[in-house]
């Protein structure tokens, strides 16, 4: 993280340099990096870097409307968790076949629809380095998005090797169990990043 962390600084420091138009040499800007800036120049190296990342190009703060879909996105999750094998348990009509099925969990995510509440949330999370944060809160909530990327993107996989884990030569039902499984565990983190998120923009359940 520290190394990350100096990266950004540099970055920030580079960009801090400005060309003197009355001489020929260039002219070196003080550096005032306010610790808002070096943490969202930590979210955009981690990004260069091709680590997991909230940095976007949205403007403004976000609305209303977009954080009230962080509520009700969190208020699925718990759900899911809550009434996990019933929700992944699909049965086909009049008393047929049952089987496991983790599209729930990518439904919850927000990874299925583009009317998912969860659905590209991060452009969400990419405006609140525009709102009036205070510095500790604005730390803990860069950490969470990072947790919640991470996990989501893990859970993600897990749920998609489910899918298959029946059909893989030496798979069954109980290798789609194993991956559906790995998977929930993938979610509770997602949940617990997810609701640091919630208290950090004074969002409540």
């Amino acid at each position: 993280m520290l190394k990350y962390l100096a990266l950004a600084i540099a970055a920030t420091y580079v960009a801090s340099f400005s060309p003197n138009q009355n001489a020929n040499v260039p002219e070196v800007s003080v550096l005032k990096a306010s610790r808002r800036d070096v943490l969202y120049g930590l979210s955009t190296v981690s990004f260069s870097l091709g680590l997991p990342s909230i940095a976007t190009a949205a403007s403004g703060t976000p609305t209303p409307e977009e954080l009230d879909r962080i509520r009700t996105g969190y208020k699925q999750i718990d759900y899911l968790l809550k009434n996990f094998e019933q929700e992944t348990t699909v049965c086909r009509d009049n008393g047929g076949e049952c089987k496991r099925d983790a599209d729930a969990v990518r439904k919850a995510l927000g990874l299925r629809s583009t009317t998912d509440p969860l659905y590209q949330i991060e452009k969400v999370f990419g405006k609140v380095k525009n709102m009036d944060l205070d510095a500790d809160k604005l730390e803990s909530f860069f950490e969470a998005s990072e947790d919640w990327n991470s996990a989501m993107s893990m859970s993600n996989s897990m749920a998609f090797i489910s899918q298959f884990g029946e059909y893989n030569p030496g798979g069954g039902k109980d290798e789609v169990l194993k991956y559906l499984n790995e998977s929930k565990k993938q979610v509770i983190l997602a949940e617990q990043a997810l609701k640091t998120i919630m208290e950090c923009l004074d969002i409540s359940v």
